[in-house]
């Protein structure tokens, strides 16, 4: 499967739950650990764990297993598709970690296109 289509579905697993401020960033350029990390954050602790088994779900359907997962009892939960890193946070944990700015150095990637619902800040 093509990095974009892992991205695309991601996205989509994300906003067809209501995540918040979704965002992805290449940092390909920046790191060997990835081409690009998803970010997004829930509104509760279930949430972020609903966020992330759908993410999971249809990454599955379509035939892509996590490499690696971790923090399924915490505020961040991060799955680890190899080319796409996908992070989920509870709000608090997503201002505290600051990944957005950390890796501002990294493109972002315009997701107007996979988006169905306003994109909140």
């Amino acid at each position: 499967m093509k990095t974009n289509e892992i991205l695309k579905i991601a996205v989509e697993a994300l906003d067809s739950k209501k995540a918040a401020d979704i965002q992805a960033i290449e940092v390909g350029d920046l790191t060997i650990l990835t081409e690009y990390f998803v970010i997004a954050n829930g509104t509760s602790s279930t949430h972020v764990r609903s966020l992330a088994e759908e993410v999971e779900f249809k990454l599955s359907q379509a035939g892509l297993e996590p490499h690696h997962i971790e923090g399924k009892a915490t505020g961040w939960i991060l799955l680890d598709y190899n080319e796409v890193i996908v992070h989920i946070f509870d709000k608090t944990s997503r201002e505290f970690y600051g990944l957005d700015r950390i890796w501002s150095d990294g493109k972002p990637i315009n997701l107007s296109e996979i988006l169905t619902s306003p994109m909140e800040v």
